[in-house]
């Protein structure tokens, strides 16, 4: 926990802030010129990078004061979400308890706004995330270099240890090592930026010139252009684009020659064999399989990018992108999936589509069986997915058996839901549930033989519902009705649900490589939040009653104050939650599979 804090105390992770100031920090960051800046974070990016995340513009400044608005509006409950964290550090971690105190300090009568100014970060300014192979890197811009010193200082004397302090030529840095990984954190400033990277502890000179930037890449992503082709391509919006190149990332990752993992696997080898002997340069051996195998699962999703495409006062629109392999994109693309309601965005307060039409996903699974069993893979690492795959295919021959083998998908729409009252378990709640099949009347045939009450219901094709009956009506504790189309089987529960019914089953099928639909109102995501927050407190209950006994532990009294400092927390936390979702008006989120691409996405509008 130590080690997680003091990241926080250099300023790499801010998770712990809201949201809203991730958008501001990330997202709207320095003015664009008109041309290129040779100092900008992704003139330092190689070409080759990996992975980044950068911004390439800047928002408006009525979008970004509206932004700001909201973060200021939510920081005081992310703040005593803060303080709940604190303390439930301080029993086990006074140090990174009295950082996080520090850290919470630093809002004290500030805005979000005056917080970045004072901590010398430059709201206005460029920042990149990218890979030297694998090593992360951080690169932002800084509005007062010396006041983000001064700050970072701030946090070290809360931590209560300074960082190591070192030299590469002439370019001081501050580090942080983590024995147990074999990799050490740095974090430098570095003309007007800042720069903080998790390299291998025995990094060498040049990937430490290279790092703060006092090495150029020969090929950088500024002049490549690379993301700004993939924002036009996409349509992601210039304030925050981000890319992981599987065909560079996979490889490095499993062949052992990228830095980093070399060091982590390294000092993982070396705990090993302080236990059992094993010498480290056994462990170490790597087949030039490797390789070639992890490029071979590359190659099936090449790889992914996400990206805001739509980010203002009401609206944050968010496209995701995964890269397919053309089999993978060929089998999914022109697909068409008759379940009723997949077609269109959902009406109800909690809408969910989903596409599982078996007998496809079945044929597409005994494919890929197949291929790895005619060409197992062989690197030591990888040996396990020859097993998975193996066992896959037998698993993909009985899901060919009815009814299960002629679904086509589920759709659920709720139409209420309101907690459990104080002595009830369950929470009252009205809705549709839609089996899409291209079998309804064997389906029901099953559901027939289970219970047997059904055998007096005759349903036709024609949608119209069919009451329960009575003892089932009894057990659901409210009214309930069945109905059939050619392709679904539905399912209504609550009163009225039957006067919708019929024209749930008529609602349009999925379009070609339609995969899945999700709609929520504001309210209901608060039902759903509450209903989350209730469960938490119920278990902390039990938990907390399960916990006393007629002997008291030595650590009673710790493990109290853990819990209550866990319980804390988590109200935080769903305070901050609550809060955020209070502002939002609907969720919609969509997802298919294109030519080359399978993309999701999601829309947020605000009140």
């Amino acid at each position: 926990m130590a080690n997680a804090a003091l990241t926080i105390s250099l300023g790499i992770n801010m998770r712990s802030m809201t949201r809203c100031i991730a958008l501001v920090l990330a997202g709207t960051m320095l003015a664009a010129c008109g041309h290129k800046d040779k100092d900008a974070p992704l003139a330092f990016v190689p070409a080759d990078t990996p992975y980044v995340v950068a911004n390439l513009e800047v928002l408006d400044d009525a979008t970004r004061t509206a932004l700001l608005a909201q973060a200021d509006a939510q920081l005081p409950s992310q703040l005593a979400q803060l303080e709940a964290t604190a303390d439930r550090l301080a029993v086990k971690d006074p140090d990174g308890a009295r950082l996080l105190r520090a850290l919470r300090a630093e809002f004290d009568g500030k805005t979000v706004e005056s917080f970045v100014h004072g901590a010398g970060l430059n709201l206005k300014g460029h920042s990149a995330l990218y890979g030297l192979g694998l090593a992360p890197v951080l690169r932002f811009e800084l509005s007062d270099p010396a006041a983000f010193e001064g700050f970072v200082g701030r946090l070290e004397t809360a931590y209560g240890k300074k960082l190591d302090v070192a030299k590469v030529g002439q370019q001081g840095y501050r580090k942080y090592a983590f024995p147990a990984s074999g990799t050490e954190m740095i974090l430098a400033t570095v003309g007007k930026q800042a720069v903080a990277a998790l390299l291998p502890a025995d990094a060498t000179p040049a990937l430490l010139r290279q790092a703060l930037g006092l090495d150029r890449p020969q090929k950088n992503l500024q002049d490549d252009g690379r993301l700004a082709a993939l924002a036009k391509a996409k349509g992601y919006q210039k304030w925050l684009v981000g890319e992981l190149d599987l065909t560079r990332a996979l490889p490095l990752a499993i062949s052992g020659k990228d830095a980093l993992i070399g060091a982590i696997q390294k000092a993982h080898a070396e705990a090993i064999a302080a236990k059992t002997g094993e010498p480290v340069a056994t462990q170490l051996q790597t087949s030039p399989s490797c390789t070639t195998d992890a490029a071979r699962i590359a190659a099936r999703v090449p790889a992914m990018s996400f990206g805001y495409t739509r980010l203002d006062a009401k609206h944050q629109d968010v496209r995701f992108d995964v890269a397919l392999a053309d089999d993978i994109g060929k089998a999914f693309a022109g697909l068409k999936v008759e379940l009723p309601g997949l077609g269109r965005a959902g009406t109800a307060p909690f809408d969910l589509s989903v596409a599982l039409p078996v007998a496809s996903l079945r044929t597409f699974w005994l494919a890929q069986a197949e291929a790895v069993a005619a060409k197992p893979f062989s690197c030591p690492s990888l040996t396990d997915l020859n097993d998975s795959f193996a066992k896959l295919g037998p698993v993909m021959q009985k899901a060919a058996i009815p009814p299960f083998g002629d679904m086509l998908g589920l759709r659920v729409a709720l139409d209420s839901l309101v907690p459990p009252a104080a002595n009830a378990a369950m929470p009252t709640f009205s809705g549709r549930l839609v089996l899409g099949t291209n079998n309804p009347d064997g389906l029901f045939a099953m559901g027939q033989m289970m219970v047997p009450a059904l055998a007096q219901l005759k349903p036709g094709h024609d949608g119209k519902p069919l009451p329960l009956p009575k003892d089932m009506v009894g057990i659901l504790g409210q009214p309930a009705w069945i109905a059939i189309s050619d392709k679904a089987l539905a399912l209504g529960v609550g009163a009225g649900e039957d006067a919708r019914l019929g024209d749930t089953l008529k609602d349009p099928p999925g379009d070609a490589g339609q995969l899945g639909r999700m709609h929520i109102s504001g309210a209901m995501y608060l039902s759903w939040l509450q209903l989350m927050e209730d469960k938490i407190d119920n278990l902390a209950a039990v938990t907390a009653t399960l916990g006393k006994n007629d002997q008291p532990s030595v650590d009673e009294t710790e493990d109290a104050a853990s819990a209550a400092a866990e319980l804390k927390r988590s109200k935080a936390q769903f305070a901050a939650m609550k809060f955020q979702a209070e502002r939002v008006d609907r969720i919609d989120a969509e997802m298919h599979v294109e030519t080359g691409s399978m993309v999701i996405t999601s829309q947020t509008t605000l009140k």
